[in-house]
């Protein structure tokens, strides 16, 4: 039954992965594909690499690009359903925790796009799920999150806070007889040793990635929130009426001494995420555990008093968020009636008018100019649909894009795309503007309304220029 529902997710997902269009982050994966390298200035090699198959396979299809994505998906809703099995949940719990996760905003949105926070919320779920079996079965099994962990630093560097958070409150709360083992030990080798490809390019490129996380923390991030919003917005995540299924998760795990470290780890995340200034997703990843350990007392609670009124409210919490969850996370709606969509959930707005976008660069575009991005999804835009206009690649400042270096110092006319006259003053001359982004949709997202300018050429040599055109975030 559980393996049912994963697959059915997996297939929802595969059926709505070709509507709208790429997210920003989609393109920057696929140009990022086309320089391979051991990482990254924000991330690590594996969600590029997954691009690259994908587009080396069909380049022009989106639903291919996506199905590694919904078929993680699958596999998180998998293993809340394995974990509730770990947690002596019956059959029935088992089931609801994977239905309740599958129905989830975090794993239908991130299972409809290709995106590092898929295969991060991936790693974390199937660690969680291997810590439990280790510290509850078998110690040997510390080896295999090891690797799990490794592979996920491969992606971003997330899942080490999840290591060391799951360290301290072993150390804090125990049982501590687990770190005498070797196992954990030999486990954490693993992951190192896997995750030091990412270290030794971010150590010989002086540390980008800091600088990422700063900017990040200073809110320089389409999806950056108040340090506060980090626990609310977990609310919103699984869904609101559903909440209280992981609230109670959390205390469960809480008040049992052999697991107890789960939940201190939860907390000391929340409190590193909010000082940090860290997005709120960045905790979604122990969100499958909690669901999985509220639904363990779901049967018992049923049965209680006002039992049939339990029943019909846990059915219309179910229903509520079959219905309205899909809606926020999947192009289940016409594209031109997103506007209350979008208010909701930005990134909707992010899979639409691109193509129009690049139409509008073609046409403000003369033989020989440099196309100037400001920032990567205009830039990965631009190269996914240019060629069919015979545009050449897009340069831009913003993060890999920057490191992938400047036009040639002999390039002269430039279009600037989304970049304000009086910002591309400051390092480009006789410019004016051609065009103005829309979409035939009028949905208003970031690129929405920006100019699109046609300049006589940089202020300075590219070379000279380059470094103040530097943006990491």
């Amino acid at each position: 039954m559980i393996l049912a529902v994963a697959g059915i997710v997996s297939a929802v997902l595969v059926l709505f992965a070709h509507d709208y269009g790429y997210h920003r982050d989609e393109l920057y994966f696929i140009a990022a594909g086309k320089h391979l390298e051991w990482a990254y200035v924000d991330q690590g090699p594996l969600t590029p690499l997954i691009a690259r198959a994908m587009t080396e396979i069909a380049p022009d299809s989106l639903t291919l690009l996506r199905l590694p994505s919904a078929l993680a998906a699958g596999v998180i809703v998998l293993l809340t359903g394995l974990l509730a099995r770990e947690l002596h949940a019956k059959l029935g719990a088992q089931v609801l925790a994977a239905v309740i996760s599958g129905v989830s905003v975090v794993v239908l949105f991130n299972g409809h796009l290709l995106s590092t926070t898929t295969f991060d919320l991936l790693c974390w779920t199937a660690a969680t799920w291997l810590i439990v079996r280790a510290v509850l079965r078998d110690e040997r099994l510390w080896l295999a999150a090891g690797l799990v962990v490794g592979l996920g630093l491969l992606n971003k560097p997330l899942p080490a806070l999840l290591a060391v958070a799951v360290l301290v409150s072993l150390v804090v709360v125990g049982p501590r007889h687990v770190l005498r083992s070797p196992y954990p030990w030999l486990g954490a080798m693993i992951a190192l040793i896997l995750f030091a490809p990412f270290i030794l390019w971010q150590v010989a490129h002086d540390w980008p990635h800091l600088e990422v996380s700063a900017n990040i923390a200073g809110g320089g991030s389409t999806s950056s929130e108040p340090w506060w919003a980090v626990v609310p917005f977990q609310f919103l995540l699984v869904s609101p009426v559903l909440a209280p299924v992981w609230i109670a998760g959390l205390v469960r795990l809480f008040r049992d001494p052999e697991l107890r470290f789960l939940a201190v780890s939860w907390v000391l995340l929340a409190v590193v995420f909010m000082a940090t200034g860290g997005k709120p997703y960045y905790l979604a990843g122990m969100l499958p555990l909690l669901i999985a350990s509220g639904c363990v007392a779901i049967p018992r609670w049923l049965r209680g008093r006002f039992s049939l009124l339990r029943k019909v409210a846990l059915g219309l919490a179910l229903v509520t968020s079959l219905v309205v969850d899909p809606v926020i996370a999947l192009p289940v709606l016409p594209v031109k009636d997103t506007e209350l969509v979008v208010s909701m959930n930005e990134d909707v707005g992010e899979t639409v008018g691109w193509p129009e976008l690049v139409s509008l660069v073609a046409h403000a575009y003369r033989s020989g100019a440099v196309i100037y991005a400001t920032n990567y999804g205009e830039a990965g835009a631009i190269d996914r649909f240019g060629p069919a206009y015979g545009l050449p690649p897009a340069y831009s400042g913003h993060n890999a894009y920057w490191h992938w270096g400047p036009p040639p110092d002999l390039a002269g006319r430039v279009v600037v795309v989304g970049m304000s006259e009086q910002q591309a003053s400051q390092y480009f001359v006789g410019c004016s503007v051609q065009t103005r982004i829309r979409n035939d949709a009028g949905v208003d997202n970031e690129e929405n309304g920006r100019p699109v300018l046609f300049c006589a050429g940089p202020s300075r040599p590219w070379s000279k220029l380059w470094p103040d055109l530097r943006r990491m975030g």
